[in-house]
């Protein structure tokens, strides 16, 4: 009896889990709780000028790269995404829109892959 009353109190403990919504431990990522593929959907207004190193920075660009810019790896891993890829971006134009912004406590020199945030 004993045998089978473990087993029960294990499946109880597996329902239980799956019942509160377990999904496995994960700890926050580059973007907080937030993944880098979501947070790329921010930057939607920022797509031809990570496209084009001579395209004009909108305004709303700006804010957004500022905003996401807070968290360096964060900002990144955006850049690095396959959501940024699938838009077209291109990583080594895409990293110098913190400058082309005029954003001053932007993360200079900060590694981002193969790239350097100038």
């Amino acid at each position: 009896m004993e045998g089978p009353m473990k087993h029960i109190c294990c499946l109880v403990f597996l329902v239980i889990l799956v019942i509160a919504g377990f999904d496995g431990v994960y700890g926050a990522g580059e973007c907080g709780k937030s993944s880098p593929e979501a947070e790329a959907l921010k930057l939607a207004p920022c797509v031809s000028a990570a496209q084009d190193v001579n395209a004009q920075v909108s305004d709303r660009c700006c804010s957004q790269v500022k905003k996401i810019g807070q968290n360096p790896s964060c900002l990144c891993a955006v850049m690095l995404s396959n959501t940024a890829k699938s838009a077209g971006v291109k990583p080594e134009v895409a990293v110098t829109i913190p400058k082309r912004c005029n954003i001053a406590d932007r993360p200079v020199g900060y590694k981002c892959g193969a790239y350097t945030m100038p």
